[in-house]
């Protein structure tokens, strides 16, 4: 069975499909085949979908590869959500691919504009290869050469949370604290004792140096 490959990815993408947190299979239920494979040498964001009546590769990948284009025998309209938003499809791509260490293939791919992956693989894929899907593993499985290959998805990881628990102020945030405020007090270290204080300073300040005492020289 094979998952995807794992690597410097081409590109930074938008997420498509945002799944819950769950533990269990569960994900699989509300979740479209994305995958990953390799083109070029570099790793590529892939989504397998029978609701596509072409397989699809983005521009941005054939000029970022510099892959070889030529013109479409048959140049169409592409509607992708509603009608007025249609795109000209008049270039396609052999995109030579492979997914893992035993899944090698090439297809041919229309060039077109998208962000939902870099490779799209849809109803041509599927009937060339006489593909079986698993709806309930969601699983693809197709014979090459003789050999029985499994596609499995791959649970995409959740992005790191970013830390805020930290006691360092930034620049970006103590400009923004001062815009919000009426009065900004600067505290500055000197060498005395905390009990020798001048008496002309505010008292908020007087209670600052008296409540950390023991860390002022």
């Amino acid at each position: 069975m094979l998952i995807g490959d794992i690597h410097e990815t081409l590109f930074v993408r938008k997420s498509l499909l945002a799944h819950k947190d769950d533990s269990r299979d569960d994900w699989l239920r509300n979740i479209i085949f994305h995958t990953t494979c390799t083109v070029a040498n570099k790793v590529c964001k892939v989504i397998i979908d029978s609701g596509s009546c072409e397989n699809v590769v983005s521009k941005d990948v054939v000029q970022k590869l510099q892959l070889k284009t030529e013109q479409h025998p048959k140049p169409y309209n592409l509607s992708w959500l509603s009608k007025g938003t249609e795109v000209k499809v008049d270039r396609r791509c052999l995109v030579s691919f492979s997914i893992g260490q035993r899944y090698f293939d090439n297809a041919w791919c229309d060039v077109v504009s998208m962000d939902a992956c870099h490779l799209l693989l849809g109803r041509p894929w599927q009937y060339d290869r006489s593909v079986i899907h698993d709806g309930r593993k969601n699983t693809y499985s197709l014979n090459i050469k003789g050999k029985r290959i499994v596609l499995a998805p791959r649970r995409e990881e959740k992005p790191p949370t970013p830390v805020t628990n930290t006691n360092l102020l930034s620049m970006s945030g103590f400009l923004s604290g001062i815009e919000q405020g009426d009065i900004v007090y600067a505290l500055l270290p000197y060498m005395h004792s905390a009990t020798d204080m001048d008496p002309n300073l505010p008292i908020e300040v007087q209670q600052l140096l008296m409540e950390f005492a023991d860390l002022i020289p």
